[in-house]
């Protein structure tokens, strides 16, 4: 009786004749689908442009601030240095040409 294949890697080789010309998502790409990432529309994209120049223009710190944007949605996830800074990116975020709501998840810390 044979046995199941047990890894994506078994299964590609039983099934793929030719594995160099063969397409696997990264490790990135697969994280992300496991968390239900979804690729942004064209317009989404330019809202994040926005989104993107006038933190810039602010002055604002987003290093390690995650912008994610559903239509003209924003959530705003990650790690700012202090209160001031979180408000100001939410600020800066809702007054944004096309941005209808901020959901603002940052937190504070190093």
């Amino acid at each position: 009786m044979p046995r199941s294949p047990k890894s994506y890697d078994e299964i590609l080789r039983k099934t793929v004749p030719d594995l160099d010309l063969s397409w696997r998502p990264t490790a990135e790409q697969e994280r992300l689908a496991y968390e239900g990432y979804r690729a942004m529309d064209p317009a989404e994209q330019a809202l994040f442009k926005r989104i993107h120049d006038a933190l810039v223009a602010a002055g604002c710190d987003t290093s390690s601030v995650t912008v994610e944007i559903d239509h003209d949605r924003v959530i705003l996830r990650g790690k700012v240095r202090d209160q001031e800074s979180m408000n100001r990116v939410a600020q800066v975020v809702g007054g944004v040409s096309g941005v209808t709501s901020v959901t603002d998840q940052l937190v504070i810390g190093a």
